[in-house]
């Protein structure tokens, strides 16, 4: 993957620290509280979701953000983001519990020589192909605590913490954002449009494992190219020491204790897709099962009190910075609701699609589900707010359901990729120790390149007429 000053300077060369970013962003949408109308779509509650009424929109009073309120918005922000950070410090609890009995260290080390080190492009390969599968079938918080293993992995074949950020954290966003049954976009989708659920989808997982297909692509240039050059490598300055195979491949086994670490974490994963599919787990409840598991990987592991204490301060300080993000982040979307934005967002982006030619407003469509979605980072709330408006407007244009659908899973899920305002986005990179500017220039020429795969998938949509 070439990062030249040639090809992206600006975009790749020059992307600002994420702290720096986050808060440039904070500063805009202020201003534009100020800029921007406030409005509101009325909203009706369906099976108790809020769901926007159709040509509802209209102007309300200004309510302008002033610069106390900015800043207030910060820790407004980290507390409608607590499940998730939460959730970042409980997985990282958990990975520092595993970590500290080696059960992951001797696994990957045993996995490794078992399959060899000749074959590490393969491992890249199939590993990638495994957590798209994992975010496509899974969910996307709900795999947070898998994204370590492709660090220690990762570094075992002779990559970085940026590759390992590549192989999971960039396949699960493609795998799940491109699902074709993925429940919060394209299951609400279809409610709204009153399709069949999951209907349409040959199409959905040609696109989605095309996609995956480029990540895996990319992943194994970037490793070629740091393996021939390890200057080249973007994670200069990361500390992954800790995470680093201690001796040779060929010394590792798996021992007694390992095992039962390794089965007590498959066993809180099964617990956790049980509870998510039949139970209605979230965030919340996966949380207090990855601390079950770590209480009981110590317990195995033998660990007095003090050592236990001590992996839980030093998983906590390993994982704060990016539990930090999480809620720094959500402080935009807290800024929108204040200045009431986000709906008049959404009304002028619908303006302009009226009167586009037929292919046109499909792409338009979809690249403005992409810049709401920096706005209202929740796929199914983005689909609750947007969807009501564009479903109708994409009937008067020409646009079957079925291709208005698709063109909000496009913006939606390929955005993501980039999306800093995405507290799970943040939360896995975090767990890589990947900072978000760098991951950008990393993933910069996926994201563009799956933007123009999705963008073909959907003019053939188009033609066919997709329904």
């Amino acid at each position: 993957m070439n990062v030249s000053k040639s090809r992206f300077p600006l975009l790749l060369n020059n992307i600002p620290h994420a702290i720096t970013m986050l808060f440039g962003i904070i500063a805009i949408v202020t201003i534009l509280t100020y800029i921007l109308p406030a409005g509101t779509y009325e909203r009706v509650t369906v099976d108790g979701r809020s769901t926007v009424v159709p040509n509802s929109y209209r102007i309300i009073d200004s309510t302008p953000v002033g610069l106390l309120n900015m800043f207030k918005a910060i820790p407004l922000g980290f507390k409608a983001a607590v499940e998730i950070i939460f959730i970042v410090l409980a997985g990282g609890i958990m990975f520092g519990f595993m970590e500290k009995s080696k059960a992951v260290e001797n696994a990957v080390g045993t996995l490794v020589k078992k399959l060899g080190l000749k074959h590490k492009n393969l491992i890249i390969v199939i590993m990638t192909f495994i957590y798209g599968i994992l975010g496509m079938a899974v969910g996307y918080e709900n795999n947070i605590a898998m994204v370590p293993i492709a660090a220690v992995l990762s570094l075992a074949l002779g990559g970085d913490l940026i590759l390992a950020a590549g192989i999971s954290v960039g396949a699960m966003t493609i795998g799940f954002g491109l699902s074709p049954i993925n429940p919060y976009t394209v299951g609400t989708g279809h409610k709204l449009a009153e399709l069949p659920m999951f209907s349409g989808a040959l199409l959905r997982s040609l696109l989605c494992f095309s996609a995956l297909s480029v990540m895996a692509y990319y992943n194994i240039r970037y490793f070629k190219k740091i393996t021939i050059n390890p200057d080249k490598s973007l994670d200069k300055g990361f500390d992954a020491n800790d995470l680093k195979l201690s001796k040779p491949i060929g010394a590792y086994q798996l021992s007694r204790k390992n095992w039962l670490v390794i089965s007590i974490f498959l066993l809180g994963l099964l617990a956790i897709l049980y509870g998510v599919f039949n139970l209605h787990w979230y965030i919340n409840e996966l949380s207090a099962v990855f601390l079950m598991i770590a209480l009981l990987c110590g317990l195995v592991s033998r660990m007095n009190a003090t050592t236990m204490s001590e992996t839980v301060l030093k998983a906590v300080a390993l994982t704060a910075p990016g539990a930090f993000m999480v809620g720094f982040a959500t402080s935009i979307k807290v800024l929108m609701e204040m200045g009431n934005i986000g709906d008049t967002v959404s009304y002028q982006l619908s303006l302009i699609l009226e009167g586009l030619p037929l292919y046109t407003s499909a792409i338009c469509m979809s690249i403005s589900q992409s810049i709401i979605n920096f706005f209202i980072p929740s796929g199914s709330g983005q689909a609750l707010s947007t969807l009501p408006v564009m479903l109708p407007l994409g009937e008067s244009l020409g646009l079957s359901r079925q291709i208005t659908i698709l063109a909000f899973q496009i913006g939606d899920g390929v955005s993501n990729l980039v999306n800093p305002t995405l507290g799970g986005l943040i939360a896995m990179l975090s767990m890589c120790r990947v900072p978000i500017d760098r991951w950008i220039r990393f993933i910069f020429p996926v994201l563009i390149t799956v933007l123009c795969l999705a963008f073909l998938v959907l003019i053939i949509a188009v033609a066919t007429n997709y329904s």
